[in-house]
């Protein structure tokens, strides 16, 4: 063992000389490579990270932040490009970086700006440059020296009416007496009493109206501020005057699906009608329902004009999926006592009706099989932007059955068919509510319908649901959905005798089993809240520190369990509550997700993730159904084990190498994982990480020996598994490859119990796929 380290040792030691001779070929005479860049600051104030940005050239990249393999892979490629081996190497390698001292002077300026808009205005940044061989390690030193401060601040504001605006809203000053003098800070209020003033009526208000006048007191570093209002000019020769404030005049639509602009003589042959004090100008016929319209828009006549109206009009209008695009145009109209705006909506008409298809190959434990489905779908079904959507699903799969006689089966192999359909509505749709509260929330609501038929040769089983459900999203960050109810039915028409025999078999030792097979009918409620700080888009990769918070409440049975009590307060033969004969279930459910990306650099982040759920059965149910169980293992879990393959506990259902994945469920979820993620080369990405986690119930049951949570011994029962992964970033999506090791196995005992120490590859290796980001 020895002999085969020190023999893969020297192996790489040789490779790295071999590799660092090569790279020597690519760095001219009197030239550098750019080893290392750092930020140096001398005082707590100033942040180093803070300037990342403003570095023109940064050295070649490392894998892990510890070996530049890219920069080495092309420089294997040699001097002759022409051939494709060298060719290939250079492509998905990196150039190694030639330190340019014109370029490091550009980032030295650029970082002593910076530092000293923050308000150390004598700030200097000096270089320091050490030099090694051919290699050279660059240092940029910042001095900031002393703030400047600003003592007092003033507004030199001759409009009343703005002047009026800009006191009212004084509380969300960013200007204070005692802050620094940050260059920053004093554009972003000019930028903020901007979006006011344009969001009462200052059609053609902009920043550069704002100026700033900084005095400074001789050998001090105190600075008197006045903020003042310059007057309206077009252009410089023009006469100074008022800034007008403007009403919104006559609101205008025009549908059609060939208009891109607005010109003199466009309405000439368009059809209108009035509505609500806007008119439609449409041709042949109107394809959107007026009061969608203006249900939708947020400028309203007679009004004084809101860029923020405009900008939520803008997103009202991107959700109505009968629409290609929109756009808004404004005529001026100038009297002799007012200024008015007349709005023009362009709204582009999308195609109604598509038609998708799929097919797919299945492998289910060697099985064989296909599936297609087929997909129609209509984006203005009731003239509303409502869309419908009606699919069509089969498949097939040549299986082995459990044995026994073939006259005893239902099927020779699995078949598998469905039709499931949606009705989208672009607004809230519930009775008794008002129309300002349908427009302020911004929801869509959905009602669908799914029914899906199995067949196998012990078993056919048949699954409906039904569900009207509502989604609306906040400042963009944040998503909600509303499940008001979701009901599914599962029904087992028939089961071979010798499926049922065995059924009794497996029951004998696990009750769990049984349910899982038999009628049963979930009617739930649920609420989810997700939270992103980065915006929508998690399947992109993140390019600054960002976090995503997402809970999951859900309950169901309750409202059915009260009924039941009302009419029936104790049930037949001492058992379960029913409906139509079919026991419902009756449980709460809750889950907390948390993922928090660092970013080290461009190509380096670390992630953090922290995932819990618990589920509580009572009243009616004993037991969650099985759908709504915990597992763990899988690509999004522990991925030292395979899926559903781990816990709950220290329940071992993988004896004598078998799964169980029945028994493999609980009703308590614990995740915490870390990942360290590096860009690689090209489109593929690394990541190394660390899992721990496992699952528990919360009642004690036969068939889950050790599966019990206990608050003094669950830490003890808790996996831990270590690993590596490669992402293929295709920019719509990412494919995932993970490749797992148990490090610590909480069901085995004594020296077995940590394979980190003696790690069996046939033992303890799990691999998995997946397509986005574990979290």
């Amino acid at each position: 063992m020895k002999k085969s380290v020190r023999t893969y040792t020297h192996i790489f030691v040789i490779a790295l000389c071999v590799t660092s001779c090569s790279v020597s070929k690519f760095i001219p005479e009197d030239k550098y490579l750019l080893d290392e860049v750092r930020i140096v600051s001398d005082t707590k104030e100033v942040k180093p990270s803070l300037f990342n940005s403003y570095i023109r050239q940064n050295p070649n990249a490392k894998w892990f932040n510890m070996v530049k393999i890219p920069m080495h892979t092309y420089c294997i490629s040699g001097v002759d490009s022409t051939k494709w081996i060298n060719h290939f190497f250079r492509k998905i390698g990196d150039a190694p970086v030639i330190y340019d001292e014109h370029v490091a002077l550009k980032s030295q300026n650029e970082i002593e700006k910076a530092v000293r808009n923050m308000g150390f205005m004598r700030a200097t940044v000096h270089l320091e440059k050490k030099i090694k061989k051919n290699k050279l390690k660059l240092s940029y030193h910042i001095h900031a020296g002393h703030p400047y401060v600003i003592r007092h601040v003033a507004y030199d504001i001759d409009d009343m009416t703005v002047s009026d605006y800009v006191w009212k809203d004084s509380a969300q000053s960013m200007l204070a007496s005692g802050m620094l003098f940050d260059v920053n800070k004093l554009d972003a209020e000019r930028q903020r009493i901007t979006k006011l003033l344009q969001n009462k009526g200052y059609y053609k208000f902009n920043k550069d109206f704002l100026v700033y006048q900084a005095d400074t007191a001789r050998n001090t570093y105190l600075v008197d501020l006045t903020l003042r209002l310059l007057p309206y000019q077009r252009r410089k020769e023009d006469i100074p005057q008022k800034h007008k404030q403007y009403n919104v005049g006559s609101v205008n639509f025009l549908a059609d699906t060939e208009i891109t602009s607005l010109q003199e003589g466009t309405l000439g042959g368009f059809d209108s009608l009035q509505y609500r004090g806007c008119t439609m100008y449409y041709k042949n016929k109107v394809f959107l329902r007026p009061q969608v319209l203006t249900d939708f828009n947020r400028i309203r006549p007679g009004e004084l004009y809101s860029e923020q109206d405009v900008q939520k009009t803008y997103s009202n209008l991107g959700r109505l999926r009968a629409l290609k695009y929109s756009n808004i145009r404004f005529h001026e109209v100038n009297k002799e006592d007012s200024a008015k705006l007349d709005v023009y909506v362009l709204l582009a008409k999308n195609k109604n009706k598509s038609v998708a298809f799929e097919i797919e190959g299945t492998n289910s434990a060697g099985d064989l099989g296909a599936a297609a489905s087929a997909s129609f779908q209509h984006r203005n079904v009731f003239k509303g932007s409502e869309t419908f959507m009606l699919k069509v699903r089969g498949a097939y799969e040549a299986i082995t059955g459990l044995g026994g006689s073939s006259q005893d089966y239902v099927n020779d192999n699995y078949m598998e068919y469905g039709v499931e359909s949606s009705l989208n509505f672009p607004q809230f749709m519930f009775p008794f509510l008002s129309s300002d509260f349908k427009k302020r929330i911004r929801a869509t609501s959905e009602v669908g319908v799914k029914f899906t038929s199995q067949v196998r040769p012990e078993f056919s089983r048949t699954l409906a649901s039904a569900s009207w459900s509502y989604k609306w999203t906040d400042r963009k960050r944040i998503q909600h959905r509303f499940d008001l109810v979701d009901v599914n039915y599962v029904y087992m028409p028939h089961a071979s005798d010798t499926f049922r025999v065995y059924l009794d078999n497996m029951t004998k030792e696990n009750s769990l089993l049984q349910a899982s097979y038999e009628d049963q009918l979930v009617v739930r409620t649920g609420y989810s809240f997700t939270y992103n700080s980065a915006g929508n888009g998690m399947m992109r990769t993140p390019t600054k520190n960002s976090y995503s918070v997402r809970v999951n409440i859900e309950e169901a049975g309750n409202l059915l369990y009260a009924a039941s009590k009302l009419v029936h307060p104790h049930p037949k033969d001492g058992g379960n509550y029913v409906l139509a004969n079919i026991p419902f279930a009756q449980y709460v459910k809750a889950d907390f997700d948390y993922a928090k990306n660092y970013m080290i650099d461009p190509r380096n982040s670390f992630v953090f993730h922290l995932g819990v759920g618990v589920a509580y059965p009572y009243g009616n149910s004993k037991m969650l159904p099985f759908e709504k169980r915990y597992f763990s293992g899988g690509a999004n879990s522990v991925r030292g084990w395979s899926v559903r393959s781990l816990g709950p506990g220290v329940y071992n259902g993988g004896k004598d190498g078998k799964m169980d994945f029945i028994n493999q469920a609980g009703d308590i979820k614990l995740d915490l994982n870390v990942e360290y993620r590096t860009h690689l080369f090209w489109k593929l990405n690394g990541a190394a990480f660390v899992d721990a986690g496992n699952i528990w119930t919360i009642r004690e049951d036969s068939g889950q020996e050790g599966g019990l949570f206990k608050l003094n011994e669950f830490y003890k029962q808790i996996a831990v598994a270590y690993g590596l992964g490669i992402r293929f970033d295709l920019d719509y999506l990412i494919l995932r490859f993970d490749g797992g090791m148990k490090a610590i196995n909480p069901v085995e005992t004594g020296k077995y119990r940590y394979p980190v120490i003696r790690p069996r590859f046939s033992r303890d290796f799990a691999f998995h796929f997946a397509v986005g980001y574990p979290f």
